[in-house]
């Protein structure tokens, strides 16, 4: 299929001055299948996994059916995720700046309710949030949808896995029949088939494969019948290829759990990332990862969900994925934009089966692959570390104001600061390791906004 411009839609004016701006000029494959049939209002059942341009696709619909003169809330975006509907929101705000006045307000548990009630009672266009809270919100009166145009369910199949189903089904009810639908999911499991029929009408069916080309990734395959071996096989992949930052999937909860432990006790700075976390967990351990202040995260598919990290060196799968669809996600994350990344999936004898359905799938010739002898090398140390301040976007705490008090004030080179994440109520900025201190004590003793603020240095596992 040729690529084609997006000057070639019928989207409003300030939609195309946005994306000419953003340097978003030709349409990838989805967004090209997709955005006609949906501009037409057609509803649209896509499966699009992270890369393919999904969530431009659908911030476009939303964007298209908005009547801003009127004050209601005319959109909803469902996403598994707080991370995930962060990401969803911004992106929405970032092709709506074109357009005046438009209000995204996003919805999410783990975070305060008072702000988020304040929020609602000045009115929203467009909801992003998650099914539980919004759920919440909404059988309490504080949300209405009967003027509801455009419903969105981004990655469908996680919200089915994390046990949404009861909530989605409340909330779909309580919108009106003529809306339109748009549903995305990376799988398509009979479930989510089942949903799709229901809740859609006279839909479009979309399909493309992920933007991140696995050509690009370099596979290995190990066969290792216990978890003593896998955990012994991970340190000397990690010893051998010293990537910067990997991620290791695993399939549930416990496994995770056991991984970082082991992985900790044999000096690795890891953290993990699983379901049953509270927010404020999920945050750090996200933050730490993305900054580069820790080099390995343990996690489980639904958690990983929507992960936006640059440059991901490794991914090892220390269990095969039960769905080779799955297994391609995993690896997707390294290897993008055109560089080079390496995958090492472990198995078991009785889980052959799996291997083989991958590479079905793939259409892949596989050839297992030798653990490298273990060397006497010590754990890459991450070239970051990430400093906790207690005070954010609440206490009107910008980037500005701690780059300023970290150069300025401390007279620490620039070069040394790396990534800064403002939050509601706390923020972190990563330093270098020979800094570090340097850093803590202006933050501890300094001034930003005419006050000091409590701060302190974080640590993995």
């Amino acid at each position: 299929m040729t690529t084609a411009s997006f000057s070639t839609l019928p989207l409003r004016r300030e939609l195309l001055e946005t994306l000419n701006s953003l340097e978003y000029h030709q349409m990838t494959p989805i967004q090209q299948q997709a955005l006609p049939e949906l501009l037409s209002g057609h509803d649209i059942i896509g499966q699009g996994k992270t890369g393919s341009g999904k969530t431009a696709t659908f911030a476009l619909g939303v964007l298209s059916n908005l009547n801003v003169q009127r004050f209601r809330v005319q959109s909803l975006v469902l996403c598994p995720t707080r991370e995930l509907a962060d990401q969803v929101a911004q992106e929405i705000r970032t092709l709506a700046r074109g357009i005046h006045n438009i209000k995204v307000l996003t919805l999410c548990g783990g975070m305060p309710m008072g702000p988020q009630i304040g929020s609602l009672e000045h009115g929203a266009h467009i909801l992003v949030g998650t099914p539980g809270r919004i759920l919440d919100h909404l059988t309490k009166g504080r949300i209405q949808l009967n003027e509801l145009n455009t419903l969105v369910l981004d990655e469908a199949d996680r919200m089915l896995e994390m046990g949404f189903q009861e909530a989605l089904d409340a909330i779909i009810a309580a919108t009106p029949p003529s809306r339109q639908t748009l549903l995305f999911s990376a799988t398509f499991p009979d479930q989510i088939e089942a949903i799709a029929a229901r809740i859609t009408r006279d839909a479009r069916w979309i399909k493309v494969e992920s933007q991140h080309s696995t050509s690009t990734i370099e596979q290995f395959f190990y066969q290792l019948d216990d978890d003593k071996a896998r955990d012994n096989a991970l340190e000397s992949l990690l010893h051998h290829y010293r990537p910067e930052s990997s991620v290791v999937f695993c399939n549930t909860k416990k496994q995770v759990l056991d991984v970082t432990d082991e992985l900790a006790h044999r000096g690795f700075s890891v953290v993990e990332l699983h379901g049953d976390m509270e927010q404020r967990e999920r945050d750090q351990a996200l933050v730490m990862f993305a900054n580069k202040s820790v080099s390995v995260l343990v996690a489980t598919d639904v958690a990983a969900r929507g992960l936006d990290v640059d440059n991901l060196d490794a991914v090892f799968n220390f269990e095969l994925s039960r769905d080779p669809e799955v297994h391609v996600h995993r690896i997707g994350r390294t290897g993008r934009a055109g560089a080079e990344g390496k995958a090492f999936s472990f198995f078991a004898d009785k889980e052959r089966y799996r291997l083989e359905r991958i590479a079905d799938y793939m259409t892949l010739s596989i050839n297992e692959s030798t653990v490298p002898e273990k060397h006497q090398w010590r754990p890459l140390i991450a070239p970051m570390r990430t400093i906790q301040i207690l005070g954010g976007k609440k206490a009107k705490v910008r980037a500005g104001d701690i780059l300023g008090s970290l150069t300025k004030e401390a007279g620490i080179d620039g070069k040394r600061i790396g990534k800064i994440n403002i939050m509601a109520m706390v923020s972190y900025v990563a330093v270098a390791h020979d800094v570090a201190d340097k850093a803590l004590k202006q933050l501890q003793n300094g001034r930003m906004k005419g006050r000091q603020f409590k701060a302190r240095l974080m640590r993995s596992n």
